[in-house]
């Protein structure tokens, strides 16, 4: 079995391998000592880790300023990092299977993407103390172990958020000082009404004549730059325009160029989770002899009991997890795999920005929002393919005795604006690759970036209503097939994506939307592009990766992937783009769309849309659960969907108000 190579029996007394320190903040027991399943009661440990790095190690060399870190006495460079673990409380009732959900900006996420948990409110989704925060208690119910600590040291710390202390990269005995370039936007992403703005860096002087400041309302516009008489620095980490009380605008897209100071050495947040998670799962004791806290008090430290590690990563975490393995951080140094599968979802093609000088991991590329800073660069995928445009050869995954199992899944989004086809396709979009055999990747038709249950409905700053389809149901599945495929070698279903081959991945301007009245449709799919100077962008970027995005039925919906029951059966058109209000000549940063079917074949003449209405396509109540029981079954035959889901979806057919 693969695993199996790299199983670790720790003898008493043995030396650790992983240079950490472990520091037990509390441990606490966990829903007032609820029993989930066969795993029983569960505690709450919480904690720091204090690891030091050797420069000069191969392992780390990778980590861009490293060298330029402060370092102590026995010339190693010190950090911390903040954990949390839930395990059983009796450790002989886990299933021996360590999972490491890499944290979303501070947060903690496994539990709202796999259990269907409420995200809000964010402190107690952070800090789960209640069955509530659990959701359905999948996770708990397997008998998982669950690990998270901060790997990002400008992490939101507050509402519970997990971060890290790392050093700051120094020359000549100074933190390093350098240009660079800070966009933002006003009601998109961040919250904020506009009336100051917080920077990333501290500024080296407040002398707004030594910066400049541009705005735009499009990402393919000119810029125009603000006077600087006109906005101040209101200390070095923040700006305001002038006269106070002014306030930036809405949608535009605003650059800040000035000298910044205090560029922490972020690729250390690599280190931090291959050597804890190499420690957890392998070692009995720190190097001070602190006990694994996975190991119970009174028990027996020849073995952690661990025989198995998974990742899971969604977002930024995701292509955190696909950086981490470019890096090769899935060996620990000492020739032993951190961990034995990886599943990351709405990555896209992308990695984080996160081991580069004045790294700012918070930022994502689409198409109106930060496409210029690096995030997409070759190798996009797991097949070796050929850059069209630097000609290098490459692939994520190296053929390493340490490479992991990999499931790679994706919302229609991802095709829209992050390139996801890029992972399953060669560069050039030409033709389709073949996946080595421990890859697989998944597109879940139909649904946005952020589907899950309780997503708004409502356009927002959006012109059509948002995408509710949620991706969870087919994310537990494939999650369980991960851990069959690790543990007991069972494959999962062959990968399910838009493929060139059968003409099911298509140019974007190539999609026909049916023409629904008040229906907005897509400009185009976000471009990607080979890195440039983020700094200085260049004005002008003629070359284009092919991404692809996947053809769509007479309804608009989409006719490849992973069509779950909404989509198989559906009763709208769902998309995972959507355009905003102020903007509808671009794409919505990652939401997508949901264009109701009519009720009767008369209100859809009326309303003039092209779509059969509820009436026409189903008739009765019956025969739409029907066809939505059948198209739950077929996914539950083909491992792609888990019988409790399938009654899930039966039992919603059966109270849907809209027949």
């Amino acid at each position: 079995m693969l695993a199996n190579r790299y199983e670790v029996t720790l003898k008493r007394n043995s030396l650790p391998m992983a240079n950490i320190e472990i520091q037990v903040n509390a441990v606490e027991p966990f829903a007032e000592g609820k029993s989930f399943g066969e795993a029983g009661s569960y505690l709450r440990i919480r904690g720091v880790a204090k690891g030091e790095l050797d420069p000069a190690a191969p392992e780390n060399t990778v980590i861009v300023d490293l060298d330029k870190a402060p370092r102590n006495a026995r010339g190693l460079v010190e950090y911390e990092t903040d954990f949390f673990i839930l395990r059983p409380t009796d450790p002989s009732r886990t299933n021996a299977v360590l999972v490491y959900d890499v944290t979303n900006r501070g947060s903690k996420r496994i539990f709202q993407l796999l259990d269907d948990a409420p995200s809000a409110p964010v402190d107690a989704a952070n800090d789960p103390k209640t069955v509530r925060e659990a959701g359905l208690g999948f996770s708990l119910g397997r008998g998982y172990s669950l690990v998270w600590s901060g790997w990002d040291p400008g992490a939101p710390t507050a509402n519970n958020g997990l971060g890290g202390r790392f050093p700051t990269a120094m020359e000549s005995g100074r933190p390093i000082a350098g240009r660079i370039r800070h966009e933002f936007h006003i009601g998109t992403r961040a919250p904020g009404k506009g009336d100051i703005v917080r920077l990333s860096y501290p500024a080296v002087s407040t002398d707004t004549r030594q910066a400049r400041l541009t705005v735009r309302d499009r990402e393919s516009d000119s810029r125009i730059d603000v006077p600087a008489q006109s906005w101040e620095f209101a200390d070095t980490r923040s700006i305001r325009l002038l006269p106070q009380g002014s306030l930036f605008a809405p949608f535009k897209i605003y650059e800040l160029w000035y000298e910044a100071t205090g560029s922490k050495v972020l690729g250390i947040g690599f280190a931090t989770v291959r050597d804890l998670v190499s420690f957890l799962r392998y070692e009995a004791a720190d190097r001070n002899g602190t006990r694994n806290p996975l190991i119970a008090e009174g028990a027996p430290t020849d073995r952690t009991g661990i025989r198995h590690a998974l990742a899971f990563g969604v977002s930024q975490s995701g292509r955190f997890l696909r950086h981490f393995l470019e890096l090769g951080m899935n060996d620990d140094g000492h020739g032993r795999r951190v961990f034995d599968g990886v599943m990351s979802h709405v990555a896209g093609a992308g990695k984080v920005f996160a081991n580069h000088r004045f790294g700012l991991p918070g930022r994502t590329a689409t198409q109106h929002e930060d496409r210029l800073y690096p995030e997409n660069w070759f190798p996009f995928g797991n097949a070796v393919t050929t850059d069209p445009f630097s000609r290098e050869t490459g692939t994520i995954l190296q053929g390493r005795p340490a490479d992991p199992l990999v499931i790679e899944t994706n919302s229609s989004t991802e095709y829209w604006q992050k390139g996801a086809s890029l992972v399953h396709t060669d560069p050039a979009g030409g033709s389709d690759t073949d996946l080595p055999a421990n890859v697989r990747v998944y597109m879940i038709a139909g649904t946005q970036h952020g589907g899950r249950p309780g997503a708004d409905p409502s356009p927002g700053p959006c012109v059509n209503p948002r995408n509710p389809h949620s991706a969870t149901p087919a994310l537990r599945a494939l999650f369980a097939a991960l851990e069959e495929w690790v543990t007991k070698g069972t494959a999962p279903p062959p990968s399910r994506v838009p493929r060139v081959a059968d003409g099911t991945a298509v140019m974007a301007e190539d999609v026909r939307m049916p023409a629904v009245p008040g229906f907005a449709v897509a400009p185009g799919a976000n471009p990607i592009v080979p890195p440039v100077d983020w700094v200085d962008p260049p004005a002008r970027i003629d070359n284009v990766y092919g991404a692809r995005v996947c053809a769509v039925d007479a309804d608009g919906n989409e006719i490849a992937g992973i069509r779950l029951p909404p989509i198989a059966v559906p009763l709208g058109t769902y998309t995972g783009w959507n355009v905003y209000r102020a903007q509808p000549a671009e794409l919505a940063d990652r939401d997508g769309s949901l264009i109701p079917f009519a009720r009767t074949k008369e209100e859809r003449e009326a309303a003039r849309d092209p779509r059969l209405s509820l009436e026409e396509r189903y008739g009765t109540r019956e025969d739409y659960v029907s066809k939505v029981s059948a198209a739950a079954e077929a996914l539950v035959a083909e491992g792609l969907l888990l019988p409790a889901d399938a009654d899930a979806y039966v039992k919603a057919a059966k109270e849907c108000d809209r027949l």
